[in-house]
């Protein structure tokens, strides 16, 4: 394994961080245990989770996987060992509505119940899930401004409720997702102006082949000022294995158990990934090493999230961190990027 710190922090976490949103709806406590163990074993350190879990959420399964961390936390005592990571949703929706109502506003009570889920008195990261504004988050290609949004800037108070987190020992370090540079500049300038208030060190947004969305100007923020990117969806949804484009995606893969989440799946993402599919086969590797080796290697990146619904998956998601792409495999792929540039924002 390969390790880095989290940014401005000497918290020594792993290049690949253990994802879990499938634990508690396509995967069983046992299998997330599982997958706990192996990753643990394999020297990830690092495990991420949210209230919001499991994906897609619904107050039946609301919890579960923080539930399955924590039974597992409490089982090994490995809590010392690994650096957690959680969230709180962001603007509220019908989609969120069994969680809560009323946004960043109650930070004290989300942390309270999530730390209750993963049984433990501290969680090392704890980022804001998305933002309470209206902006183009979750595949919204371009910015349209919304004048009747009655989101109004509360920047500073919602550092304000984070930095009494951390006092009461609850959080250590604090981060974003989902978010956009304007936003991320505006939680950076509010640290700036009062060093007091906490400093979101990382920023948890999709990057894959398909959606290189971040290298349009959060790239240049992440590297100029020093704040990690967490990347998700590394994978996209499991189509850049390619098994949705030769045909061995099983049953209980993401897309065929919920096919509404179509994010990564239009009629261009497939048209660039049996390019990359192909691409990786003359180069003798799996498309599913060639884009996670991608992201690893890109200089924003912290720790590249990977996610598995069986222990095969789990090993090759890990095994790419021994993977170094060559500069001329990394030129075709960008020469692929540039005829179907980020089909999946």
């Amino acid at each position: 394994m390969k390790y880095t710190t989290l940014p401005t922090t000497n918290i020594k976490v792993s290049k690949i961080c253990l994802g879990s949103m499938t634990w508690g709806n396509q995967n069983t406590e046992a299998e997330g245990h599982a997958q706990l163990d192996y990753a643990f074993n394999q020297g990830v350190n690092f495990i991420d989770t949210a209230e919001l879990y499991p994906v897609p959420a619904s107050a039946e399964t609301h919890g579960s996987t923080s539930k399955i961390i924590g039974t597992w936390l409490k089982k090994t005592g490995n809590r010392d060992k690994v650096i957690l990571a959680s969230k709180i949703v962001g603007r509220t929706s019908d989609y969120v509505a069994h969680i809560r109502k009323d946004g960043f506003s109650s930070i004290e009570d989300a942390i309270d119940k999530e730390l209750k889920r993963l049984q433990t008195d501290y969680v090392d990261l704890y980022q804001l899930h998305w933002p309470e504004r209206l902006t183009n988050t979750f595949g919204k290609r371009d910015y349209i401004h919304e004048p009747d949004d009655e989101w109004k800037d509360n920047f500073n108070e919602v550092l304000h409720a984070l930095d009494q987190q951390i006092k009461a020992g609850k959080i250590r370090q604090v981060g974003l997702s989902n978010e956009k540079a304007w936003g991320t500049m505006r939680f950076l300038e509010e640290h700036k102006m009062n060093n007091n208030l906490p400093r979101m060190i990382t920023i948890q947004n999709s990057y894959s082949l398909l959606n290189r969305t971040f290298e349009g100007d959060l790239a240049e923020v992440s590297i100029r000022e020093n704040i990690g990117l967490l990347a998700y969806s590394t994978l996209a949804f499991g189509m850049l294995t390619g098994k949705y484009i030769d045909g061995t995606a099983g049953p209980n893969s993401r897309l065929n158990r919920f096919p509404g989440m179509a994010r990564y799946s239009g009629v261009r993402s497939q048209k660039a990934t049996k390019k990359y599919l192909e691409l990786a086969r003359e180069h003798n590797i799996s498309l599913t090493q060639m884009a996670l080796a991608f992201v690893n290697q890109q200089p924003f990146l912290t720790s590249n999230i990977v996610a598995a619904t069986n222990l095969e998956q789990l090993k090759e998601n890990i095994d790419s961190i021994n993977l170094d792409l060559s500069k001329e495999l990394l030129a075709k792929i960008n020469a692929i990027h540039a005829e179907t540039p980020n089909p999946a924002p």
